[in-house]
């Protein structure tokens, strides 16, 4: 099985500014893949594959882009492969009937991350060293266990940098127990278990509603496009960094308290129907 592991990463601020030329170099490349495939549909009614777009990548590299040339490679073929996931993730939802939303083209500081596969980086105890970008600061507050397979570096919209590995490790089976518990998710209560025992919903955003208002009225004032209104937007991006990361504990270690103590969980889905004269109904499973 694939576990991963999150850890923060301090680039200095040279390598910061190498990190967003890299994600911007990747950007360029994927909305260049994606207008390829796009075109070679439009214009030729032929579809053009991820191995066809991955060997255009030295072709950019002399003729359009060769600022490309200063990306590690693997990650360039990445790129690539993440527009294919996409169109494959448009069709599957296509022919199920969903929504299919086409894949769309990246605006500028909208690409965030870029992944190494299996080479082009190195790690020295909490010192990660990357190709074409030199040696990282990781806080690496717990073992990577398992044979690493990829490796991610992610920007947040607070313009924190994380590292993520995934790794393939030998599962952790739990010892065996009969016990079963049943799970309804509700509105008044976070969730209701078969126990009797009630969940109360912590309600983050609450928490958070009066600072949020406070940053977001400051955001409001100034105009769009200025280095001011800029600045205004990061403490926006930390209320709701610290709202997501709430909400993500919260749900992991409920979770984890509940895979723990029960053998068998069994959770209510529920399904919204709606009627001929538009009326909702639910319907419980």
């Amino acid at each position: 099985m694939n576990k991963a592991y999150k850890y923060r990463i301090y680039p200095t601020k040279g390598q910061q500014r190498l990190l967003n030329r890299m994600l911007e170099e990747c950007r360029w490349l994927y909305n260049r893949t994606l207008g390829y495939r796009k075109d070679a549909w439009e214009q030729e009614e032929r579809s053009a594959d991820w191995y066809e777009t991955k060997r255009l990548i030295p072709v950019y590299k002399k003729t359009v882009r060769p600022t490309l040339s200063k990306v590690y490679s693997q990650v360039l073929q990445n790129v690539t492969e993440r527009v294919d996931l996409a169109f494959k993730a448009f069709f599957r939802r296509l022919k199920n009937g969903e929504e299919p939303g086409y894949p769309r083209f990246k605006g500028y500081g909208r690409y965030d991350s870029m992944t190494y596969a299996q080479s082009g980086f190195k790690i020295d105890g909490e010192w990660l060293a990357l190709s074409k970008v030199g040696r990282l600061w990781m806080v690496l507050h717990r073992p990577i266990e398992g044979k690493i397979k990829t490796l991610t570096i992610r920007r947040s919209s607070t313009n924190k940098w994380y590292v993520c590995f995934s790794c393939e490790i030998e599962p952790n089976i739990l010892p065996p127990t009969d016990k079963v518990v049943g799970i309804d998710v509700g509105l008044e209560a976070f969730a209701t278990l078969s126990t009797g025992e009630q969940i109360a919903n912590p309600r983050f955003f609450r928490s958070e509603e009066k600072k949020l208002t406070k940053v977001q009225r400051k955001l409001s004032k100034e105009e769009k496009g200025t280095p001011q209104r800029a600045k205004r937007r990061k403490p926006v991006a930390r209320v709701h960094e610290r709202i997501r990361w709430k909400r993500e504990d919260f749900a992991h270690k409920l979770s984890r308290r509940l895979v723990n103590e029960f053998g068998v969980i069994a959770c209510a889905h529920i399904l919204h129907q709606v009627s001929k004269d538009g009326r909702k109904g639910r319907e419980t499973h």
